[in-house]
C-alpha cells in the first residue's frame, strides 16, 4: 500500500498549488453535481455528497460555488450532465492502473486516455482486468503535529478503523466503508483536523518499481491526474522512499 500512500500524499500537496486551483475546483464541482444528481441535494441523506462537500471545503472552495454545483446536479439550475466511467490498464513495470472519470463525452475521454497511456509506456485493458486487485476503503490523513499517536490510535480503532500507519509527516488511517463516517465523526468530536478524508481504492498487493520505470510511473500518474475528465487515479506501484524523494521534483 506504500506506493498508493506516497502518491496520495504527493497529489494532495500538488492539488493545493495556486496554478491548479481552477482545475481542482472544476473537478470538485463535477463530483458534487454527480453526487447530488444520483443521491439528492441533502448532504445529511447523501454520504457521497457529504464527502464531496467536505473535500471542496478543505480546498477552500467558496460556499456559493458548492451550492451552485448542488443545484446544477439536482436540476434547479441548468448545467452539463456528466456520466461516470471507469477505465483500467497497465503502466510501466506492469503496474495496475484504475482511472475514474466524469465525462460529458465518453468516446472523447477514452481516446484521450488511450493516447496518454500509450505515450507513457502503458496501455488501456479490458474492463475488469485490474479492478479485482483493489478494495474500496476509507482513507484519512492527519498531520503528526495535530495529534498524539497513541491517543489518536486508540480513538480511531475504537471508532471502527481497520489500521493506522505513519507515513512521513502524517498518520494514515484506513477504514472499511461502514466505519468511514464514524471515524470521521470521532475525529471531529475530538477537534482533530483531518488533512483529507476520502473513499479510495486500495491495492491488495503492490509492484515494486525503481530507476527509469519509477519516473515513467510517476509521469503517467501525473498526466492522468491532470486530465480534465479524470477524478481519481489508483495504482499498485511501490517506489522506495529514497527514490520517490529524488523523483518528486521531476514530475
Amino acid at each position: 500500500m506504500s506506493g498508493h500512500s506516497k502518491w496520495s500524499t504527493i497529489k494532495h500537496k500538488k492539488s493545493k498549488e495556486d496554478a491548479k486551483r481552477g482545475k481542482l475546483f472544476t473537478k470538485l464541482q463535477k463530483e458534487i453535481m454527480v453526487a447530488a444528481r444520483l443521491g439528492g441535494g441533502d448532504p445529511e441523506a447523501n454520504p457521497r455528497l457529504r464527502t464531496a462537500i467536505a473535500a471542496a471545503r478543505s480546498a477552500n472552495m467558496p460556499n456559493d460555488n458548492i451550492q451552485r454545483a448542488i443545484k446544477r446536479g439536482t436540476g434547479e439550475l441548468p448545467g452539463v450532465t456528466y456520466e461516470q466511467a471507469e477505465y483500467e490498464g497497465y503502466g510501466p513495470g506492469g503496474i495496475a492502473v484504475l482511472v475514474e472519470c466524469l465525462s460529458d463525452n465518453k468516446n472523447r475521454t477514452v481516446a484521450e486516455l488511450r493516447n496518454l497511456f500509450s505515450k507513457h509506456g502503458g496501455n488501456i485493458g479490458e474492463a475488469g482486468c485490474v479492478s479485482w486487485m483493489f478494495e474500496k476503503k476509507g482513507l484519512i490523513h492527519v498531520e503528526k503535529s495535530k495529534a498524539d499517536e497513541e491517543a489518536l490510535m486508540e480513538k480511531v480503532i475504537e471508532a471502527g478503523a481497520e489500521d493506522m500507519k505513519t507515513e512521513d509527516d502524517i498518520y494514515e488511517i484506513v477504514t472499511d466503508l461502514e466505519s468511514f463516517e464514524s471515524v470521521k465523526k470521532a475525529l471531529n468530536d475530538a477537534s482533530i483536523p483531518m488533512q483529507y478524508a476520502e473513499i479510495t481504492m486500495v491495492p491488495k498487493n503492490t509492484v515494486k518499481v525503481d530507476g527509469d520505470k519509477a519516473l515513467k510511473v510517476l509521469k503517467l500518474m501525473d498526466v492522468l491526474e491532470d486530465h480534465d475528465d479524470v477524478q481519481h487515479v489508483y495504482s499498485n506501484f511501490d517506489i522506495p522512499d529514497e527514490v520517490m524523494k529524488n523523483l518528486q521534483d521531476q514530475i
